[in-house]
């Protein structure tokens, strides 16, 4: 069921409205500044994808601060540990925390935080990763099975009749891990049952770990006696891994390698002809509206949260108002269009260690 998205100028509002008595508290009165409200952002993991503390923390943080400067954002990062990041949450209400947004380790482990939320009177907003098992008040993220659909629409559009494709796929215990995958199958399955192309060596790599991705890249090219022409990298950091292990073989720059996140060493290898494409997600965007809507939940204005939703997903459990953002396939010829344009990153970060004729943008 589709909802409109409040006007940016309406939220502005609503959230600047002052108390009419004062001294109401914050709960009574949605829009009245924040007194000792705090929000925890709570990430999943380093290696999964290092955009989390390099950009996804401070655009979130900033956009906080800019709502109102007097909420305080926990921050937490679980290292790629379940356990860790339930600690994190209850540590975090144990604070105060009136809302948790949590880029969940694993779609499950998601659902027992949002059962200690539930028990403390907090909120949980999923953030980048579905919930599952439970129902948290909102989530935001990108159309993840889209990610897969245009890393394998690019290696069906390139790699020539006959040629063999390998999958380094990431996390399946991950909602965004098994989405990934679903929608690059969703693509390539029909070419490889026709006989368009062959699958040669597919794996699921725990927690994205980049160092078991570069082994099970390691080992599908042992299988295919070397003889693959294009590699499904589900995001930057795998697509390293992978391109580590082709380069041992001197094959990088040979095999096409797909990838996500648009990291400066991705964008870096696209430029250099390791890496063949990216895909860029505006983590600005998707932090700042989840920076809304948890102030919004955080003053008591479920409507408001509510409202910045345009969509709602059925997790399993029941329906969660969403907001899905679009996904953007970049490659060497729209790299200044896309990344360096949305101020994303700039060229002197992207060409570090580059040679010059290598960086041209």
């Amino acid at each position: 069921m589709l909802r409109r998205l409040l006007a940016p100028a309406a939220l502005a509002l609503a959230l600047a409205t002052a108390a009419c008595t004062q001294g109401s508290p914050a709960a009574d009165n949605p829009a009245a500044p924040a007194k000792d409200l705090s929000i925890a952002f709570l990430m999943p993991c380093s290696t999964c994808a290092d955009r989390f503390e390099s950009k996804d923390k401070p655009y979130f943080e900033e956009a906080v601060k800019a709502i109102d400067p007097n909420i305080k954002v926990i921050a937490g990062n679980a290292q790629g540990d379940a356990a860790a990041q339930l600690q994190q949450a209850e540590s975090a209400l144990t604070n105060g925390a009136k809302v948790l947004v949590v880029s969940p380790f694993t779609a499950e482990a998601g659902a027992s935080i949002v059962a200690k939320a539930d028990a403390a009177g907090a909120k949980v907003v999923a953030y980048d990763g579905a919930i599952e098992g439970a129902l948290p008040a909102a989530y935001i993220s990108f159309q993840n099975e889209k990610v897969g659909e245009l890393q394998g629409q690019y290696l069906l559009d390139k790699l020539p009749p006959g040629a063999t494709v390998a999958m380094i796929n990431g996390d399946i215990t991950s909602a965004p891990g098994r989405e990934f995958k679903a929608g690059a199958h969703k693509i390539l399955d029909p070419a490889f049952q026709s006989g368009r192309l062959k699958l040669g060596y597919e794996s699921d790599t725990p927690g994205f770990d980049p160092a078991k991705g570069q082994q099970a890249m390691e080992q599908g090219l042992t299988k295919l006696a070397d003889a693959v022409q294009g590699v499904i990298a589900p995001n930057d950091g795998l697509a390293n891994a992978v391109i580590t292990a082709l380069t041992a073989r001197k094959l990088n720059g040979k095999v096409l390698v797909t990838g996500q996140d648009a990291t400066d060493a991705g964008l870096g290898s696209i430029l250099a002809g390791n890496q063949s494409m990216t895909v860029y997600k505006s983590i600005r965007a998707e932090a700042t509206a989840a920076a809304k809507i948890a102030v919004a939940l955080a003053k008591g204005d479920t409507a408001g949260a509510t409202a910045l939703t345009t969509v709602t997903v059925d997790n399993g459990t029941g329906k969660v108002p969403a907001l899905l953002l679009d996904p953007v396939a970049v490659t060497k010829e729209n790299i200044a269009d896309v990344v360096i344009k949305d101020g994303y990153s700039t060229k002197d970060k992207i060409c570090a260690g580059l040679a010059a004729e290598q960086c041209k943008l």
